[in-house]
């Protein structure tokens, strides 16, 4: 297992941002913050008001993707919601890969195929292949499950396997 993001009581989280459905005049919101016990908390409330319905945060940076890894795992603790983490393969690019996942309310590990991340852009699946690129330039995370609802999810590492 190889960490490409871990957090703990000295990472500086002011490199993720929040990306809400304001963008779209939506009126969700969240936040990133780092709780005492070190760990990314991405919580808040998602809202179906105005045409919204999500809420995001993104981190930009460079990830090399070696061929033996093939997963994406997730060490993150959720409130039971459904969740999509996303990739890009390039900031430039319009459109998201993205794969859902679910929480379970307790601390899990959760395994993602990389070459399972399918295109979507503005919440709609695209016709062309799925994530198949040499580096990762963007990584987030996403709650967008159709309904009004408050949401909170504790991320502990993220890496690649």
């Amino acid at each position: 297992m190889k960490h490409i993001y871990n957090f703990s009581t000295q990472s500086n989280i002011k490199e993720w941002r929040i990306v809400n459905d304001g963008v779209m005049g939506g009126i969700s919101k969240s936040s990133f913050v780092l709780t005492d016990a070190g760990h990314g908390q991405f919580s808040g409330h998602v809202s179906l008001a105005n045409n919204g319905g999500f809420a995001s945060t993104q981190l930009n940076t460079t990830i090399k993707l070696a061929e033996e890894k093939t997963f994406v795992v997730l060490r993150v603790k959720g409130d039971g919601k459904n969740y999509e983490f996303r990739l890009k393969g390039s900031i430039s690019q319009s459109e998201s890969y993205v794969h859902q996942f679910s929480t379970s309310g307790e601390w899990e590990n959760i395994k993602l195929e990389i070459r399972e991340f399918y295109p979507q852009y503005r919440g709609r699946k695209m016709n062309i292949p799925n994530f198949n690129f040499a580096s990762i330039e963007q990584l987030s995370f996403l709650i967008a499950n159709k309904q009004d609802e408050d949401f909170k999810l504790l991320i502990d590492w993220i890496g690649l396997e």
